[in-house]
């Protein structure tokens, strides 16, 4: 049985722009937040981290800035996902030359191809080093779904760790435990559903609260691990009106305007991403003062 890469909270944190260049200061205030809060794992150039807008120089300078920041107090897993498998398997190695501890790799989306296709792919990334490889399966953004059946053939592969789920189904992840067991970890892909997922045996969660909220959810996740099912629930109904509003429109457009409320890094993501509405701002922002950091 292979070990989780981590248990309990990852930020999936976003990428600071300052005109549509990295702000790399923003960018160490976004990682030392993680920090003080003691964050198992951080994922950079994730789907939260607009990685389809980053530039392959982009990546490699996230990945390296983030690496030496960390200094191994928590994990660092590199959003390699493409496509393209060779492009992956390429992104792969260079986050393995920046010091990634794990890779994260989402479902080829647009091109659609079949279980077998998905499982070749994550089998030809995972041959490309000896890092760990989570799958990422998010059925509503790529049009693929990897499904339980394929998981359960990807888990005989020593570096496939396990799946980030955000397909939205509990049921899925029963599944994914019936036919896989304890030998491939799945981490929850939705903050509406850490605590759900992790009676069923989840490991924990790669999250979008967390980048504003990472002592709320790393509560959760650590009292979940503890069997503390009462308090973490009362976290995760506590924090739903947060969750739903940084969900009122495609992530990571809201996640942004919170963090820049904040003070945090600026609101400013890459086109064909457009800021929030002002509906949805005063949503968030109503949201952001009902559902306080944890002191």
């Amino acid at each position: 049985m292979n070990e989780p890469l981590f248990r309990g909270a990852a930020t999936a944190v976003v990428t600071p722009f300052c005109e549509n260049r990295i702000d790399m200061a923003a960018f160490d205030r976004i990682l030392e937040l993680q920090l003080s809060a003691k964050i198992d794992a951080v994922v950079v150039c994730g789907t939260s981290g607009e990685a389809s807008t980053l530039t392959v120089e982009e990546k490699m300078a996230l990945w390296q800035h983030a690496a030496n920041y960390l200094g191994g107090r928590a994990k660092l897993v590199a959003g390699i996902g493409t496509n393209d498998t060779r492009t992956s398997v390429a992104l792969a190695r260079l986050a393995k030359e920046s010091g990634a501890d794990g890779l994260l790799a989402v479902t080829p989306y647009y091109n659609k191809c079949s279980q077998e296709g998905l499982a070749r792919h994550y089998e030809t990334i995972a041959e490309a080093t000896d890092l760990p490889l989570i799958t990422y399966n998010v059925p509503s953004r790529t049009g693929v779904d990897l499904k339980p059946e394929t998981c359960a053939r990807l888990m005989h592969h020593g570096r496939i760790n396990g799946v980030k789920e955000a397909s939205g189904s509990i049921t899925r992840m029963a599944k994914l435990r019936s036919l896989c067991g304890a030998s491939f970890a799945v981490w929850s892909g939705n903050d509406d559903q850490i605590v759900a997922m992790m009676a069923l045996g989840a490991s924990g969660v790669i999250s979008v609260l967390s980048n504003i909220r990472p002592r709320a959810v790393k509560a959760m996740t650590d009292a979940c691990l503890c069997g503390d099912f009462h308090a973490a629930s009362k976290l995760q109904i506590d924090y739903l009106p947060l969750i739903e509003a940084l969900f009122s429109d495609v992530n990571p457009i809201p996640v942004k305007a919170a963090m820049a409320a904040l003070g945090i890094c600026r609101e400013e993501v890459r086109l064909p991403l457009c800021p929030i509405s002002e509906e949805v701002r005063t949503r968030l922002h109503a949201a952001l003062l009902t559902c306080p950091e944890l002191s």
